[in-house]
């Protein structure tokens, strides 16, 4: 490298973000159930949305997202000036730390926190800190030890990626309170559909000024692939993150797929529903077999073996079965896997397998 060309500080910290697989070699056909991707798609309107739009890609997209926020607003019964979209609510938390968080400052995080946050804690040029867990759950009175005079911003995801855990209601009211007006405690949500009547965060936005929710049109919508999220926060807040938005964030496609995925409320409940059950199939049927598996509130489960020997052969016979799920060592879970929760043949097939390796069919 150039001495005289040096990225700010922080970048070259960054540990590169790994997605899951999507191949396995030597198989044509893939059960891919490592990205938590909703199994049934899309609702049909958002692709017929997607498709109509075709005709208009030549125009510039409005800047204001005005149509997407009223509808996300209506459905979720929000004020739709205090909503920002973003590219993946990947987009909404880097303007966040981008916003509020520099060098010398410092960003908390959980032991088993989705890896993106200390991502971008480093890219501002903030420390990450990272606090322990309790099996598996936020610690919030850890959390509130670790604050420091430098403690700009909490991270916390709920439910939680990759354990499928939730911090109740309760504490996050104790960890804002205890945070104080000064660090802003970050609420996201992309797993929130899967919560049951979970709001995601919003009482709490409404309660606390130093509060913001995000959420992702990803997972429960089915528009992983375009990239679309949003967050909800005070109004001096929001005016803060839409000054460093790019205008032109998002395309007409990627809002016109938002806005109809998002009114499609039977689909939704749809694919809510049939999360919650096949979730409940799959976890039973893992615990019957003696695999540990903590109750989920998310579209995944996260298994536990014996060790990490037997997660990774697990691993390897599910892939000699043409399955693909998440190994999570890089989470401080070595001895885990992390496998979405598909439709009945999906979930029937992979506790099929793991029956085989462990010998009880």
């Amino acid at each position: 490298m150039n001495d005289a060309i040096r990225p700010q500080p922080g970048i070259m910290e960054i540990a590169l973000y790994v997605s899951g697989e999507s191949k396995v070699a030597g198989k044509t056909e893939v059960l891919k159930l490592s990205s938590n991707e909703n199994p049934y798609g899309p609702s049909p309107r958002a692709q017929a949305a997607f498709a109509e739009a075709a005709a208009s890609l030549h125009r510039y997209p409005s800047t204001d997202h005005a149509e997407l926020r009223a509808a996300i607003g209506e459905i979720h019964g929000l004020d739709p000036a205090r909503i920002i979209c973003g590219v993946g609510s990947d987009e909404v938390l880097q303007f966040i730390t981008q916003a509020y968080a520099g060098p010398g400052d410092e960003c908390i995080t959980t032991e088993h926190g989705f890896s993106m946050y200390p991502i971008l804690a480093h890219a501002a040029g903030a420390v990450p800190v990272t606090v322990a867990e309790a099996e598996r759950r936020v610690d919030v009175d850890a959390i509130l030890a670790a604050v420091t005079p430098r403690t700009k911003i909490v991270f916390i995801a709920n439910p939680a990626n990759p354990t499928g855990t939730m911090v109740a209601e309760a504490d996050l009211r104790r960890l804002a309170e205890g945070l104080g007006a000064g660090v802003i405690l970050v609420l996201d949500g992309a797993y929130a559909e899967f919560a049951g009547d979970f709001d995601g965060g919003v009482s709490l936005v409404e309660d606390f000024p130093n509060v913001v929710m995000t959420r992702t049109f990803s997972k429960i919508h089915g528009l992983g692939g375009l990239r679309i999220g949003w967050g909800y926060a005070r109004r001096e807040i929001i005016e803060v993150l839409n000054r460093i938005r790019q205008p032109f964030n998002l395309s007409l496609a990627q809002m016109a797929a938002a806005e109809a995925a998002v009114r499609d409320l039977d689909y939704t409940r749809f694919c809510a529903t049939e999360n919650a059950r096949w979730r409940e199939f799959l976890r039973n049927g893992l615990v019957q077999m003696g695999v540990a598996c903590d109750e989920s509130f998310a579209n995944f489960v996260l298994a536990r073996f014996a060790s990490a020997e037997e997660a990774d052969a697990v691993d390897r016979a599910l892939r000699e079965d043409g399955i693909l799920v998440r190994k999570v060592g890089g989470y401080g879970l070595p001895q885990c896997l992390r496998i979405t929760v598909g439709d009945e043949a999906a979930c029937r097939r992979i506790l099929g397998v793991i029956a085989t390796f462990k010998g009880i069919r």
